[in-house]
């Protein structure tokens, strides 16, 4: 595990979450589990994510995309969020650049590092997190590549107006989109060992088979 004693104060990590809701949640899981079923593995992810993170031992911050009552489906996943007195933030209006954006820039106001973690994303452990961390001390920029041509985590030590606009967000070219945007804005960019996340049935079976316990 990579050494990052020297920065665990400085870096806060965030998740970030869609917010519980039949039909809205992973709905390329709906034809194989059903919009409960998919619901359901939201929450399984989301709290296989949280688990992650907290492992870190890093400040940790939970953004959900809206703000409503939670679902009955949720209540395990706000218990572990109480139970770890974990912040629970907002993420702003826009696309998901606008967002992360924002939050990047926020947290950077307070941290010397910033890190963004969607909850889709169950292969990435607290050693990928803490690797990230540790490039940060040299990168103004470091990205965690997918299997489908996005990436799972993007962190900044440093943030520039409209450094996210103009992604496809959801095609096979969010990583090379973002690292061409990053770089023309002068910033240096670290990538990370590939991961996955979970999009389809194919990658929910193989959750369930690999990560889940």
């Amino acid at each position: 595990m990579p050494n990052n004693e020297n920065n665990s104060d400085q870096t806060l990590v965030m998740q970030f979450a869609k917010w519980p809701e039949a039909g809205k949640v992973k709905t390329r899981l709906i034809p194989a589990l059903g919009e409960q079923g998919a619901l359901a593995a939201h929450c399984e992810l989301t709290q296989a994510v949280l688990d992650n993170l907290l492992a870190t031992a890093l400040p940790l911050q939970f953004w959900w995309d809206c703000h409503r009552t939670p679902p009955a489906e949720a209540a395990d996943v706000m218990k572990k969020l109480q139970g770890q007195r974990v912040q629970q933030r907002y993420q702003s209006d826009g696309n998901l650049g606008d967002r992360m954006a924002a939050a990047l820039c926020g947290a950077l106001r307070s941290h010397k590092y910033a890190i963004i973690v969607g909850s889709d994303c169950p292969s990435v452990d607290a050693a990928h997190v803490l690797l990230a961390a540790e490039k940060l001390i040299h990168v103004d920029v470091v990205l965690g590549p997918s299997e489908d041509g996005g990436y799972v985590l993007i962190g900044a030590r440093k943030v520039v107006s409209g450094m996210l606009d103009g992604i496809h967000w959801g095609s096979e070219h969010v990583l090379r989109q973002t690292r061409e945007k990053l770089e023309n804005a002068g910033l240096s960019v670290g990538l990370l060992p590939m991961r996955w996340d979970v999009d389809e049935a194919e990658d929910w079976q193989r959750f369930q088979r690999d990560v889940a316990r």
